[in-house]
C-alpha cells in the first residue's frame, strides 16, 4: 500500500460523477505506406499482448472501512488488459466528427475504481486512412507533463523501427538521478519535514506576501464571474485543431514574448470573442490557471504523481487591443513567476495549494454560489514532441491533449508541441457551453489578429 501526496489525494477525494478527474489524449496516426489492410488489427493485438505492467498501471484506491479511500493505493495483482486495452470502429463515413463523438463520450466516463485507474482504445474507420489512439489516466497517477514524456518513450523517430512501445510496460529511464528519486522520502515525509523550516524561514513566507502587496502575483477570489464559472455536469463536448508552430515563433519573434505568452494571448482573444458572441464577456478581465512544471530532470521520469506550481495569470480580455492584451498578459506571466522561482519546491507548491483552495471550496454542497472563482480556467501547454515520431512505422500527425472542466470551471485549454505545429484539445461541460466547436475558430481569428498587428 503506497500513500498519496495531498494533491493526488485531492484529486481522487473531489471525483464525482459530474466530476471525473482524468486526464486523456487523442492520438491520430498515417499508417506507413505499405501499410495493409489488417494493420490496425494487428497493432491492437501487439498491443493487448504486452502483458509485464507497471506498478504504477496497477494501481487503484485502496478500500478502507468499507469504502474507496483517497489516502492511499492499492496494487492489483492481475490487469484485465482486455478490459484496459480495446479497439472501436467509427461509422460510415468515419469523419473527424465521428471521431470527436466517440471521444467525448469516452471522455465524460468515470474509470472503474475497482481496477487501475486508466484505459487505452485504438480507434479505426476514419475516411482519410488514418487510425486514433485515445488514452485516458486518473489525474492522481499522472501529471500532463509526465504523460507526454512517457509517450514520447513509447514513440521512436525511426520510421522503419517496428517495435511497439505501450505506456503501461514502458519502463522509466535507469538513470543514477532516476534510482535516487526513485528512493527519496514520500510528498508526505517531505512535507512533515519541510513544515518545520517553511515556519522558520521568514523569506520563504514573505516572498509571496511581498508579490501580493506589491500587486505582482495575482490573486484568487479576484476572477469575474462568468458563465464558465458554475455547477456543470458529467457530459463532455470536445474541440480539437492544430496550428503551425512558424505562425506562433513569428509573433514571438516580433514581439519579445515567449511562446506561451502568444498562446494564451490567442486563447484571451478566443474567450473574449466567444463570450461577446454569447453576450455574456464581464468587464473585469479573465484570470487563468498556468500550471507550471517544477520537478527536477529525476523527478520527471521517476517521480510519480503530480509537482506542478499554479501560476494565475491576466487574461486581459477587457482590452481591445491584441498588442496591449499580449503586454499585460506577458506582465503578469513575467511577474508571477519570479515569485515562484525564488521558493523552493515545496514552498511553490504550498503557495500553489493556497492560491487553488477556493476551488476546492466551491464543490462542498452550499458552497457553489460563491460570488468570486479563484480563477475562471485553466489554460494548459505542455511540451510534446519537437520533430516526427511514429509507432510501428505510423507517424503521429496530431496529438491532442485532453483534460478537466472542474465545478465552477466549465471549459479547460490544454495544448502541446506536436514537432512542427501546437496541437489544442479544448474539453467543456457539455451542458454549461454551448458551441464548443466554434471555439477554434475564434483561436484562429485571435492569432490572425496578433499577425496582422505585428505585421
Amino acid at each position: 500500500m503506497d500513500f498519496l501526496n495531498p494533491l493526488d489525494a485531492i484529486f481522487l477525494a473531489f471525483e464525482s460523477r459530474e466530476h471525473p478527474m482524468h486526464v486523456g489524449g487523442l492520438q491520430l496516426f498515417e499508417p506507413p505506406a505499405d501499410a495493409g489492410p489488417e494493420f490496425a488489427r494487428e497493432l491492437y493485438e501487439t498491443m493487448a499482448a504486452a502483458t509485464e505492467v507497471r506498478p504504477r498501471f496497477r494501481r487503484h484506491p485502496s478500500r478502507m472501512f468499507g469504502g474507496f479511500s483517497s489516502l492511499a493505493w492499492s496494487h492489483a495483482e492481475n490487469v484485465d488488459l482486455h478490459y484496459h486495452v480495446r479497439r472501436s470502429a467509427l461509422p460510415s463515413p468515419g469523419g473527424m466528427g465521428d471521431l470527436l463523438d466517440l471521444t467525448e463520450r469516452l471522455h465524460g466516463q468515470l474509470l472503474d475504481r475497482h481496477r487501475p485507474l486508466w484505459e487505452t482504445r485504438l480507434i479505426e474507420g476514419l475516411d482519410d486512412g488514418r487510425f486514433a489512439v485515445y488514452v485516458k489516466m486518473h489525474h492522481a497517477l499522472i501529471d500532463g507533463v509526465s504523460a507526454m514524456r512517457l509517450l514520447q518513450r513509447t514513440l521512436t523517430d525511426d520510421p522503419l523501427d517496428t517495435r511497439v512501445r505501450v505506456p503501461w510496460v514502458t519502463p522509466p529511464p535507469v538513470t543514477k538521478d532516476a534510482f535516487e528519486a526513485e528512493h527519496v522520502d514520500s510528498p508526505w515525509q517531505q512535507l512533515r519535514r519541510a513544515l518545520p523550516r517553511i515556519i522558520r524561514n521568514s523569506r520563504s513566507i514573505a516572498t509571496p506576501l511581498r508579490g501580493i502587496i506589491d500587486g505582482r502575483l495575482t490573486l484568487p477570489m479576484t476572477a469575474p464571474p462568468t458563465m464558465f464559472n458554475v455547477p456543470i455536469g458529467g457530459a463532455r463536448s470536445i474541440a480539437v485543431r492544430s496550428w503551425p508552430m512558424e505562425r506562433v515563433n513569428a509573433i514571438r519573434t516580433a514581439t519579445g514574448a515567449t511562446v506561451n505568452d502568444v498562446v494564451l494571448a490567442m486563447s484571451a482573444a478566443a474567450l473574449r470573442a466567444y463570450l461577446i458572441e454569447h453576450d455574456a464577456l464581464p468587464a473585469d478581465p479573465l484570470i487563468a490557471m498556468v500550471p507550471v512544471n517544477i520537478r527536477s530532470a529525476a523527478e520527471s521520469d521517476a517521480s510519480e504523481g503530480n509537482i506542478v506550481a499554479a501560476c494565475l495569470a491576466n487574461l486581459a480580455t477587457h482590452l481591445d487591443d491584441p498588442i496591449e492584451r499580449l503586454t499585460a498578459i506577458s506582465t503578469s506571466m513575467r511577474e508571477t513567476k519570479q515569485v515562484f522561482t525564488q521558493l523552493p519546491k515545496l514552498e511553490a507548491m504550498a503557495l500553489s495549494a493556497l492560491l487553488m483552495t477556493p476551488l476546492g471550496v466551491s464543490v462542498i454542497p452550499g458552497f457553489e454560489g460563491l460570488p468570486r472563482m479563484p480563477f475562471n480556467l485553466v489554460i494548459s501547454n505542455v511540451p510534446g514532441p519537437r520533430k516526427p515520431v511514429y509507432m510501428q512505422g505510423a507517424r503521429l500527425d496530431s496529438n491532442y491533449p485532453l483534460s478537466i472542466p472542474f465545478d465552477s470551471q466549465a471549459m479547460n485549454i490544454t495544448l502541446t508541441s506536436n514537432s512542427e505545429n501546437l496541437d489544442f484539445g479544448i474539453v467543456g461541460c457539455r451542458r454549461t457551453v454551448p458551441d464548443l466547436d466554434r471555439f477554434p475558430d475564434h483561436l484562429e481569428a485571435g492569432l490572425a489578429e496578433l499577425e496582422r498587428a505585428v505585421a
